[in-house]
């Protein structure tokens, strides 16, 4: 089942649209909430925490759901084609500030960040799902997850260097207005990317229609899938450190460096880095195997991390090497992520003779979420215990838990994951034989089918 350039450029521009969103939220909505929305840190990290506990449920329900539907379309797609344009509505009223009460703006933001949470499941579950279903080779899928995460950072790339800019520009000095004419841009680039993405996949792994499986059941194959465990694990991990960092990116050059305006160049140069990780994945993945490949990239970020920690406000050598080797070691990290994913959905499948896709992918877009939004409710919680107060000068207190949330705080995190990917038990050349197995399986009921 190899894939055609066309299919995978059509296909990773859902990626564009869902890595847009999740950039804003990751590095620029903490900072929203508190100094633009203006809510006390405090209760801007609580709001992260509280969605993100409605929210849970959605994830594996949402997956349950795109595994029974059935249309013309498939199971997975439809919801690119129905979910796009509230998804891009949602989007503008999250960075709208209403001119409300303290009270009235925090009901406000609870209220539309957890629309946006249940939209973004409604449609990143199925089109995750897609990679498991797109097709049944190995290697294609982690083709097809490069593919995917070279939009993912070219989208990190427009929205690091031009969000900043863009608020300045279209908010004229009200940095309020700024965020909302800058979100509606956003908005239409998330309907007309994941449009395009509906309209360039196809679904070709299909599951024994002759095998009729409950809930129950797919969550008792979960329960038993030890990669899939430990890949929820570190997926759910690897989101906490990033929404860590990310979220402290932008406190880190207002207040320690006393240069915001570096701060674009500092994403923007991060993230062409990333992009250039991502390049050789398929290729050293094939050499070393996922697993180990991924244990690599983890413990050079760890490293870099601790090195940064030390780099005072004046050493930007410093700063800059360690996010250039920071992120040259992240651009692997997640195509290995969701090809692993694919890899769990066809273990199970050959272990117990049924296949839930969407439920197996459903993990990694709950780990997303549920990461960054942990990520960034533990960011500001540590920030208000060192003393943080928006739009002020910054004690030495408060900058150190800035300095502590940028670096020391996302390596250990990241080193946790480290060691759990340690656990994880299945080699290359055992998906070789499962692919083997379960195509020798699908053409055999195929056969019987005509």
């Amino acid at each position: 089942m190899k894939l055609s350039i066309k299919e995978k450029l059509g296909y990773s521009f859902g990626e564009f649209a869902a890595s847009s969103l999740w950039q804003t939220m990751a590095f620029f909505l903490p900072v929203f909430y508190t100094d633009v929305f203006l809510l006390p840190a405090g209760a801007a990290a609580t709001l992260f925490v509280v969605v993100r506990i409605f929210d849970a449920l959605n994830d594996p329900i949402m997956g349950t759901v795109a595994d029974r539907t059935k249309s013309r379309w498939g199971k997975f797609r439809p919801y690119l084609l129905y979910g796009a344009v509230p998804l891009g509505i949602v989007t503008v009223l999250m960075f709208t500030t209403p001119d409300f009460s303290e009270t009235g703006r925090l009901a406000y933001a609870y209220v539309t960040y957890f629309m946006l949470l249940v939209l973004y499941t409604i449609i990143m579950v199925p089109f995750n799902s897609l990679i498991g279903v797109m097709t049944s080779d190995p290697v294609e899928r982690t083709s097809l997850s490069s593919y995917k995460f070279v939009f993912a950072y070219a989208a990190a790339i427009t929205v690091q260097a031009l969000l900043i800019p863009m608020v300045e520009r279209l908010g004229k000095g009200n940095e309020a207005l700024g965020y909302q004419l800058s979100m509606m841009g956003l908005g239409v680039i998330c309907i007309v990317a994941l449009i395009v993405a509906f309209l360039s996949s196809r679904e070709r792994v299909k599951p024994d229609p002759s095998v009729r499986s409950s809930l129950r059941d797919d969550l008792k194959d979960l329960a038993g899938n030890r990669p899939w465990i430990i890949l929820f694990l570190s997926s759910l991990i690897f989101l906490v450190y990033i929404g860590v960092r990310s979220g402290s990116v932008m406190y880190y050059f207002e207040y320690y460096l006393g240069r915001k305006t570096l701060a674009a160049v500092f994403m923007v140069s991060g993230t062409l880095a990333v992009l250039l990780g991502v390049l050789p994945t398929k290729a050293l993945s094939r050499r070393f195997g996922k697993r180990n490949l991924f244990i690599a990239c983890l413990l050079i970020i760890t490293l870099s991390l601790i090195v940064n920690f030390f780099a005072g406000p004046g050493n930007l050598v410093l700063i800059f090497a360690t996010q250039i080797t920071f992120s040259l070691a992240s651009g692997p990290t997640m195509p290995l992520l969701w090809a692993m994913l694919a890899d769990s959905a066809d273990y199970s499948e050959w272990k117990n003779g049924r296949r839930a896709t969407g439920l197996v992918y459903s993990a990694a877009t709950f780990a997303q979420k549920t990461g960054v939004a942990l990520g960034a409710s533990l960011m500001l919680a540590i920030m208000g215990n060192f003393g943080y107060v928006a739009n002020t000068d910054q004690t030495s207190g408060s900058l150190m838990g800035i300095r502590i949330c940028m670096t020391l705080l996302p390596a250990a995190i990241a080193l946790a994951g480290t060691i759990l990917l340690f656990f994880y038990n299945l080699k290359d050349s055992k998906l070789t034989e499962i692919e083997k197995e379960l195509n020798a399986r699908r053409q055999k009921d195929n056969e019987y089918d005509k």
